[in-house]
């Protein structure tokens, strides 16, 4: 059996001082030994043609096992690649640098991939004289596509060399596969994690089933420097093989990122809400806090239960609902699992005793589009949310919520973009928040909640939160949504329907 063969070489250079052959230290591959691991699709081997301490280079040669690979695909469902079984045997597509190659060096260099060489951490932590070449790797997109993913990372060099179909008859031109050389002083964690991303996306093609913690493994590797590349979006299409919903998530998640690190702070706090150690004045009570207990009357003056929070991001609202008994349960919704993971440490929910845990259930979705899992709850809050979706994606969201859902009392809070004149710090026609895509005026907000409630069969009151000033008003604003009508005796109705049947069985 003939196996494929895929290769891929680093090298580095130092002096006596600085050896080159501290890269053995740095991959956690010895240059006096070869080296053999076994991977899902073949064998991998690590070996050095050079060590000194003038150039040092390493070697990964990934022997790609076609009858492996199409058992293990079968090329549909949730584990193959169409593109890796079309051709079964004679395919050429497991003998370039791609995916498999992608797997390989996590594998293999797993380690140093995250940076850690606990024997020359300085090594680890500097940029490196780095030179890596693939001689065969595939690129939709050709050398252009090629330099314009690798150009922005900091590669002095960046050549592709387009790859002949065959070179004994020049006339047929160049296959899509180019030789790649990379030259520069980069990390050489920060290498391997370009490396790791970049294959499959310039192959455009993975030989395993894209599943969600993709997403997760490709914010990982894109650390650094995913969400300033200019070609962040083709990057994450890409590797996510175009799953639409999956690139959505990465995008969001990528813009946090972004945003964050041109605040300086850590993405989770600015994660789904606005900045609420900034978002007022000199005030005994942050306005933060001001808006929770508003939200906490209102629902129980609504005389709710069980609640709803629908972009819950971080999880301080389900946590205040907690404190209160009355609640009895409650739902935090939000499209970001970070954030929902971020919420599940804040409320300790690993630690949490059984029968509080029986109260709160933290869920991923989306408010723009219908889901039942939300139907029968006595109230929804909807905190500094809405002005953090583009208009055009409102009427989605107002029908996933007062149409679908249809709890019924729900709340909705949002900055009055007219009281932003009283905080100095904030220039003139900016919003609260970089990531606002409007901010109303009280004229604005009450038209289009009463617009909405006209529509759905709700009555809606305003209520001001926080101080008050002359002119313009509060600094945020609130609609408190009720149920009118048939409605609200149809879930009356259906309620004393359930408890007589739960009675019935008991």
């Amino acid at each position: 059996m003939i196996l494929g063969r895929v290769f891929l070489t680093i090298s580095t250079t130092g002096n006596q001082e600085r050896p080159a052959t501290d890269l053995g230290f740095l991959l956690h591959k010895h240059p006096d030994k070869a080296q053999t691991f076994s991977t899902s699709h073949g064998t991998a081997h690590v070996l050095y043609p050079e060590a000194s301490a003038e150039r040092c280079t390493a070697a990964l040669l990934l022997e790609v096992d076609p009858v492996a690979l199409v058992r293990r695909g079968k090329g549909k469902g949730r584990g193959g690649s169409p593109d890796s079984a079309l051709a079964q045997y004679v395919n050429d597509r497991p003998y370039a640098a791609s995916s498999l190659l992608a797997v390989a060096l996590s594998t293999v260099f797993k380690t140093a991939l995250h940076g850690v060489c606990n024997a020359r951490p300085e090594r680890a932590a500097a940029p490196l004289p780095l030179r890596i070449e693939v001689p065969a790797l595939p690129a939709r997109g050709g050398a252009e596509l090629v330099t314009k993913l690798f150009a922005p990372l900091g590669w002095t060099t960046v050549r592709a060399e387009p790859v002949a179909l065959d070179e004994q008859f020049p006339q047929w031109g160049d296959s899509r596969y180019v030789q790649l050389v990379l030259e520069g002083e980069l990390r050489l964690a920060d290498a391997l994690r370009q490396l790791y991303v970049l294959l499959p996306v310039l192959d455009d093609a993975k030989h395993y089933w894209v599943a969600p913690d993709e997403v997760d493994k490709l914010l990982r590797a894109g650390e650094g420097w995913l969400a300033e590349h200019p070609e962040q979006k083709l990057i994450t299409s890409r590797y996510l093989s175009r799953r639409w919903g999956l690139t959505r998530q990465a995008m969001e998640r990528l813009e946090l990122v972004r945003l964050a690190e041109a605040d300086d702070l850590e993405a989770e706090e600015i994660d789904n809400a606005v900045d609420e150690t900034t978002d007022t004045e000199d005030r005994p009570v942050p306005l933060a806090v001001q808006r929770r207990d508003a939200i906490l009357r209102a629902l129980g003056a609504a005389g709710a239960s069980r609640v709803l929070d629908l972009g819950c991001g971080q999880g301080q609202l389900v946590q205040a609902l907690l404190k209160d008994v009355k609640f009895t349960e409650i739902v935090g919704v939000d499209v970001s699992m970070r954030a929902l993971a971020i919420a599940s440490r804040r409320l300790k929910l690993d630690r949490m005793g059984e029968r509080q845990a029986g109260r709160v259930k933290l869920m991923q979705g989306s408010l723009t589009y219908t889901d039942k899992r939300l139907k029968g709850y006595d109230a929804a809050v909807l905190s500094e949310v809405v002005e953090h979706l583009d208009l055009p994606r409102l009427p989605a969201l107002e029908y996933a919520v007062f149409g679908s859902a249809r709890p019924r009392t729900v709340l909705v809070t949002t900055p009055n973009v007219e009281y932003n004149v009283r905080w100095e710090t904030l220039p003139a026609g900016h919003a609260r928040h970089a990531d606002h895509r409007f901010e109303w005026t009280r004229a604005e907000f009450r038209a289009w909640a009463e617009r909405v409630a006209r529509r759905h069969g709700y009555g809606v009151e305003f209520v001001p939160v926080g101080a008050e000033a002359p002119e313009v008003g509060p600094p945020t604003q609130m609609a408190v949504f009720t149920m009118t009508g048939q409605d609200k005796q149809d879930k009356r109705d259906d309620k004393e329907k359930k408890d007589e049947k739960e009675a019935e069985a008991a």
